[in-house]
């Protein structure tokens, strides 16, 4: 008796020309339709935008509908990369600590464990930047 439903082995006495077309199909299905939709979004703006004539006043630098002031070529502050560090640090422990909640029953104690260790390493190092004065935004 040949099973059959989602689950069905798909190398079961079928070609493997049509086994491999059965499982990459769905995947460039979605990759021809995402290219579709983002070149009918291009082709949109492009087209039917607006086409008016450039002026120097419009080809100005403008900060939230302002006129800018200070250089533009100003280097920026050490702290603001510090800051970007910092968000990408903490960001990337949330996105560990996600799949890990999601996943909580099925890991059990070592997995308990092993994240109680990442989240320490977290704390330790927020601790650390908060003595070095890094969360302190001051001019």
């Amino acid at each position: 008796m040949q099973e059959t439903g989602p689950h069905a082995p798909l190398t079961s006495g079928a070609d493997p020309i049509e086994t491999m077309i059965a499982l990459y199909a769905p995947m460039f299905l979605l990759l021809a339709t995402a290219g579709l939709i983002a070149f009918a979004f291009w082709g949109a703006a492009t087209f039917l935008g607006r086409h008016k004539k450039p002026t120097a006043e419009k080809n100005a630098p403008f900060e939230c509908g302002s006129e800018s002031s200070g250089g533009r070529h100003l280097k920026l502050s050490v702290k603001f990369y510090l800051t970007a560090i910092l968000f990408v640090v903490f960001d990337i422990g949330a996105v560990f600590v996600y799949p890990w909640a999601i996943h909580f029953r099925d890991l059990g104690w070592l997995g308990l464990a092993e994240m109680m260790s990442f989240i320490a390493v977290i704390v330790v190092a927020l601790v650390y930047v908060w003595k070095k004065g890094a969360l302190e935004w001051e001019t």
